[in-house]
């Protein structure tokens, strides 16, 4: 077999030396692969092979699903569920032999010929990386690897040979918008803070990310935090702030140790604090831990968290460009966003504006969970159909199941069913199927999914997070609850379909801050795509999909039963009974549901009636 080098893979082979680049992002981290680090660094050092190969820890390559992965160039050979009794295999194969380990390959494993690059594995082929462009490429933790691959160029290039209105222009230029879920349009967001003639002004960043199954931010901040750095710093020259503050929360322990290190970094080469690249430009940066509360991701309550109070959103107007962080002008973007900004100055407006639709522009990062075989992070061009995402780059659904629905922007979105799979994932599409883009969670279900209990879950999380200030949110939302779980529990009317309806157009226009306005989009979604299985529930008392446990039956096909007892062994609850001689039944009323007995039965004699 042979290895086709690519001359252009990055890192270069410099002076012999191969560079073995583990993922160190959370995943694989939680993975060990911090132990598949320390066992090739022992083998290189036992071989004393230090000046011709270097083991890097990189951040997250996105394909979750298949880590932990250790990519080696230049041969560019990526190797996906590693484990650390792999690492003396690899080492001895591939590095001393120059031999492929084929059974731990990415993609096809099969092929006379190995190039094995990123954009050969299908999972990369059809994503257009951006903001994700250094994560898997880099050590996050030496700031030299950042500017080796262009990095603080566009700061220097923003500083030197740009006015501030020049850079605002560029970015609305660019129609960059928003990626922290309402798509603003970042320069005109700018433009306002710029406008106001005051000398104190903040740059903020909100890379708390709460919405469930996301972690676009946190593995950017895992993987390339100097681009994040390099963002706020232009963004602070643009408006004519001195002072940002990254609000990124707690739970986030590698991603606050890498920013930290890398403001440290930036710091001691001059490239923020006094002075920057000598033209009287100052810039500072901070982080403020949060608490994980999820109201925090709205951008007043946000300020007022960092100010050190409790998290809660303030009425708008003002708007925080006007009177934001301490009553002062200020901007509030998310570590995406940032993300776009350096490439957008490099490369220009045009080159951003010409990737995507007409309305928008550039790549979106979506963090792909649930029923599908490819979880992970991926990026793709605006407009990219959801069939693609699920099938091309995600892999379908596990056990040749059929695609049901996905759920973008979390909490405050909606779900798509599959009549609309191919739909173009942009702002207005997501809208108009009454759904939005949010962070870019997208969480595929499969035919097993109930509907309502997935808006049920919604809800617990939107009533359990609500910060109490206003009565919609507060009171409306636990009202919904606690309906959709009597519809879950067999005890619903048709009535109670009315009265959500309008309790959830209630919500949506009277709550006081953009997450109370769509706690209720969950409830809408499914009611408009999947209204026959709440009527099903309601009517028939049945869950279609066999989820909602008060509408479950366990019942043993007397036909089928060997009377073998090993069902009645493993019942938690002893609600099975029968001998070699009396035929076995369950007692409903101390079934508990677990569904034991089903999974244990070697002659599949037990069915699960909804």
């Amino acid at each position: 077999m042979m290895i086709r080098v690519d001359k252009d893979a990055e890192p270069t082979k410099e002076g012999g030396r191969m560079h073995i680049m583990v993922c160190g992002g959370t995943g694989c981290t939680s993975s060990s692969s911090m132990k598949i680090i320390e066992n090739l660094e022992e083998l290189i050092r036992i071989n004393k092979m230090q000046d011709d190969v270097k083991v890097v820890k990189t951040g997250c390559f996105g394909l979750c699903a298949e880590g932990p992965i250790v990519m080696i160039y230049p041969d560019h050979i990526m190797y996906t569920t590693v484990q650390p009794e792999d690492v003396s295999e690899i080492f001895e194969s591939h590095v001393q032999k120059g031999e492929i380990v084929k059974r731990l390959l990415a993609g096809d494993k099969t092929a006379e010929e190995i190039t094995n690059a990123l954009d050969n594995v299908e999972f990369f082929s059809r994503q257009m990386r951006v903001a994700l462009r250094n994560c898997g490429a880099i050590n996050p933790e030496e700031i030299d690897e950042y500017i080796a691959r262009d990095g603080y160029l566009a700061l220097e290039k923003v500083i030197t040979e740009m006015e501030p209105e020049d850079v605002i222009d560029t970015i609305k230029a660019s129609q960059l918008r928003g990626r922290g879920g309402a798509g603003f349009p970042t320069g005109t967001k700018w433009s306002f803070a710029a406008a106001q003639q005051v000398a104190q002004k903040y740059v903020c960043c909100n890379a708390d990310e709460g919405d469930p199954g996301a972690f676009m931010d946190r593995s950017v901040l895992e993987g390339d935090p100097h681009s994040l750095i390099e963002a706020m710093a232009i963004a602070g020259y643009a408006i004519g702030a001195n002072q940002g503050y990254v609000y990124v929360r707690a739970e986030y322990p590698i991603a606050v140790e890498r920013l930290s290190i890398a403001i440290e970094q930036a710091k001691a080469y001059g490239l923020i604090g006094k002075d920057i690249f000598g033209k009287g430009f100052d810039f500072d940066l901070e982080i403020r831990l949060g608490a994980g509360a999820f109201v925090c991701g709205e951008e007043t309550a946000l300020m007022t968290s960092v100010e050190g109070k409790r998290g809660e959103p303030r009425p708008r107007p003002p708007f925080p460009a006007v009177k934001g962080l301490f009553g002062q002008p200020t901007i509030l973007n998310n570590v995406e966003t940032y993300a776009n900004v350096p490439v957008i100055i490099l490369k220009g407006a045009d080159w951003f504006a010409n990737i995507g639709t007409e309305k928008s522009k550039g790549t979106k990062v979506f963090a792909v969970g649930g029923k599908i075989n490819n979880t992970g992070l991926v990026e793709i061009p605006m407009g990219t159909t959801l069939r693609e995402i699920v099938y091309d780059i995600g892999g379908g659904i596990p056990n040749g199941k059929q695609f049901k629905a996905a759920q973008t922007g979390g909490p405050s979105g909606g779900c798509i069913p599959a009549s609309e799979l191919d739909t173009p994932i942009d702002y207005e599409s997501l809208i108009a199927l009454g759904s939005m883009m949010g962070s870019g969670g997208l969480i595929v279900m499969d035919e097993d999914t109930c509907m309502v209990d997935l808006a049920r879950f919604f809800l617990e999380f939107t009533v359990d997070e609500s910060c109490g200030k206003c009565p919609p949110c507060r009171i409306g939302t636990k009202r919904m609850l606690e309906i959709v779980t009597r519809i879950t529990e067999g005890k619903g009317t048709m009535e109670d379909l009315d009265k959500l309806e309008v309790l959830a157009k209630n919500i949506k226009a009277s709550a006081l801050c953009g997450l109370g306005q769509t706690a209720p989009n969950p409830v809408l979604s499914t009611m408009k795509y999947f209204r026959d299985e709440y009527i099903a529930h309601v009517v028939d008392k049945k869950c279609p999909a066999g989820v909602c446990k008060s509408m479950v039956k366990y019942i043993i096909d007397t036909d089928t039963c060997k009377r073998c007892s090993i069902c009645k062994k493993g019942c938690p609850t002893q609600c099975i009974s029968g001998d070699k001689n009396t035929p076995f039944s369950i007692d409903q009323d101390k079934c508990v549901k677990c569904g034991l007995c089903m999974e244990k039965c070697p002659f599949k004699a037990i069915l699960k009636n909804a």
